[in-house]
């Protein structure tokens, strides 16, 4: 994919999941501006951004960097707006989880 395909998919996910560049920042530990500069596709983003998006938006990182559209987009419902960078890092965790175990599930069928 080229960069602004990567910043369109980033900032796609981004939208469907309600968050605002700020705090996606925030979580990344990374300048608002940087943010705004991927998803123009004026900047590539890092390895370690790629992964830590995919961890949050519950996807593979072949999302971002193949064009692999699959996503496991839990509809959860927030009970505050001001989502906070703890809470963020909490889904990424549980997304995290959720992914690899989906993954050892897979190696499991493909076993028999």
């Amino acid at each position: 994919m080229s960069r602004g395909e990567v910043g369109n998919k980033i900032k796609e996910l981004r939208q469907s999941y309600g968050f605002k560049q700020l705090i996606i920042a925030d979580y990344l530990e990374v300048d608002q501006s940087l943010i705004s500069q991927i998803e123009k596709g004026e900047r590539e983003p890092s390895s370690g951004i790629i992964k830590k998006l995919s961890d949050l938006f519950d996807c593979n990182v072949s999302t971002f960097i193949e064009g692999n559209s699959k996503n496991n987009q839990l509809n959860v419902v927030y009970r505050s707006k001001d989502i906070t960078k703890e809470d963020l890092k909490a889904i990424a965790a549980i997304n995290r989880i959720a992914l690899n175990l989906e993954k050892m599930q897979h190696l499991e069928s493909n076993k028999t």
